[in-house]
């Protein structure tokens, strides 16, 4: 599986350039598209959260590029200054987008739960899963099992990309949804909000393919070990 693996990690890693280039061109043409409502991507957030009867959480500046995020622990809209401060539609996309999850945590979505579960898990394990592996590839004929513990670990940074793709999916319908039903943007300003979030939930797609992709050449190691 050696030449099998590095062609389909190859195949992923232009797979993911070109949709990473794709999104950022998208991005930069939608902001390009001011909004005719003249509303802010932070008030946009603000609209949306109070429209979903959402008066906890807050909405924030960050700083940074594409460092918008929702945090359920503080219980906070984080945009980025570019998307806080601008009034297009690339920043009203994103904006709904990170309230589509504030929206998630008040109604006890069940995917962004578990992903919230496997947060503390992830954040520990990204730390050293790649020496152990390493250590495992270079003891897999003394001792195996070491392979066998990496595995599983970085099992569970799979699982969290995997199970990340329903919430992003499911925050990006619900943000389309709200700003087509509130007819908070004209048929050309909600193409492109639409336009920006496809390419970005492709982005969390292309992750979970790697992810998968690596789990499996891993896996193989372990068992060709075994074999020998």
């Amino acid at each position: 599986m050696g030449s099998g693996y590095l062609i389909l990690a190859g195949a992923i890693m232009l797979f993911s350039w070109l949709v990473s280039s794709r999104l950022k061109s998208k991005f930069e043409h939608y902001s390009k598209l001011q909004l005719q409502n003249g509303m802010s991507g932070a008030e946009i957030a603000q609209k949306m959260l109070a429209d979903n009867g959402i008066y906890d959480v807050r909405v924030i500046s960050t700083p940074g590029q594409l460092t918008d995020h929702y945090n359920p622990v503080d219980k906070t809209v984080n945009l980025s200054e570019a998307v806080y401060n601008q009034r297009n539609a690339a920043a009203a996309a994103v904006a709904a987008h990170e309230c589509g999850h504030a929206v998630q945590h008040a109604v006890g979505y069940e995917w962004l739960q578990m992903r919230s579960k496997l947060v503390p898990i992830v954040s520990v394990a990204s730390g050293f899963v790649q020496w152990i592996l390493l250590a495992g590839i270079l003891m897999i004929k003394t001792f195996p099992s070491l392979l066998l513990i990496g595995i599983i670990i970085f099992a569970a940074t799979t699982l969290f990309s995997i199970v990340t793709l329903p919430v992003e999916y499911d925050a990006s319908n619900r943000a389309l949804a709200w700003l087509k039903n509130k007819n908070m943007l004209n048929r050309a300003e909600y193409d492109g909000a639409e336009d920006s979030l496809k390419w970005a939930a492709r982005t969390y797609v292309v992750a979970a393919l790697g992810s998968i992709a690596t789990l499996l050449y891993y896996v193989s190691i372990y068992l060709g070990g075994r074999r020998e």
